[in-house]
């Protein structure tokens, strides 16, 4: 069965040696060199995008990955120096795309810190470079799409019709400090990060989406968030309770708008119940494969997948066609 995994991560060691410690330290990057780092653990397998990578994806069947830059990255640069920075990456993706066309695919990364660079970066990827959206990696200076200064993006990646996955980042320094810090081992770190905050940081990215009437705004704009949902489908009813129409003064619900303009993945996690879950509110066609290699490596979550009791039309759309829709891939 064709299987297409689509938060799968790559990252060049030499661009990101670009990055000033300075602005790495700031944003809340451990140093390059820090040894229990996800980035330095991963280092060998981020960097490599060809026979290594080809070789786990066989062995596990996978198909295709959708590659997207894991950071830190042009988020952290000024907008005098990230769009270069940026274009220079997707160029370089897409040459390693271009030698395995039907193994590989991409999402832009963006000059977020140049909003308007940041547009014209996402129509030159997709429109030059055949990449399928783009990866948005956490708040930008603190600041989510939401804000009005990011308009010029979401209303190109609309009318490109590709969708921009949200995807969690280091949260801003007020949020480490208030909620992260003074706990033993560097733990903070890990909560902060995959042990649960930037998980309930994309949750409030898309609500803030919601609640701003950003998606009231660009109703044909389409998102991707990953980790089952990041929370979200344990939220929704809840959602709805608080943020009632009465409430938000937006035409739709919470959930309904959700329905309507975010996909989730089921990347890095590889339970059901999480998954009963995701199915319950967005609903089969809103849920996407994928695994998060290399943070999560590609066998468990392929026997996941295999191990899944569904009706084999329903397991299609879960490992490959909901993503070949919603992403317009190749075959």
């Amino acid at each position: 069965m064709r299987v297409v995994a689509l938060e799968e991560h790559f990252s060049f060691p030499d661009m990101v040696a670009r990055l000033s410690p300075a602005a790495r330290a700031q944003a809340g990057w451990p140093p390059a060199d820090a040894p229990n780092s996800p980035q330095q653990q991963h280092a060998a397998q981020l960097a490599e995008i060809g026979p290594e990578r080809l070789r786990l994806m066989d062995e596990a069947g996978v198909t295709v990955q959708v590659l997207s830059v894991a950071g830190p990255g042009a988020e952290l640069l000024p907008p005098a120096e990230a769009p270069a920075f940026a274009r220079e990456y997707n160029d370089r993706l897409a040459q390693a795309i271009a030698a395995h066309p039907d193994r590989f695919a991409g999402f832009a990364h963006l000059p977020l810190t140049h909003p308007k660079a940041a547009a014209d970066e996402l129509a030159r990827a997709v429109e030059t470079l055949g990449f399928v959206g783009a990866l948005v990696n956490g708040t930008t200076n603190g600041l989510f799409l939401d804000d009005p200064r990011f308009a010029p993006l979401l209303a190109r990646a609309e009318a490109l019709g590709v969708p921009l996955y949200l995807h969690p980042g280091i949260p801003p320094a007020p949020v480490r400090d208030a909620y992260y810090s003074n706990l033993p081992h560097e733990l903070g770190f890990n909560l902060g990060i995959a042990g649960f905050g930037w998980h309930a940081e994309t949750a409030i990215h898309v609500l803030r989406l919601v609640l701003a009437g950003a998606l009231e705004r660009y109703p044909r704009l389409q998102l991707i968030i990953g980790h089952m949902g990041e929370m979200l489908p344990v939220m929704m009813a809840r959602c709805d309770q608080i943020l009632a129409p009465k409430v938000t003064q937006l035409p739709r619900t919470v959930s309904q708008t959700l329905r309507d303009q975010v996909h989730i993945t089921t990347s890095g996690i590889f339970t059901r119940p999480p998954l009963e879950a995701a199915l319950a509110t967005f609903g089969l066609d809103r849920v996407l494969f994928s695994i998060d290699y290399p943070f999560a490596p590609n066998a468990p979550g392929k026997a996941f997948l295999n191990g899944l009791q569904m009706a084999p039309a329903d397991l299609e759309k879960l490992a490959y066609g909901n993503a070949d829709r919603v992403l317009k891939l190749a075959r």
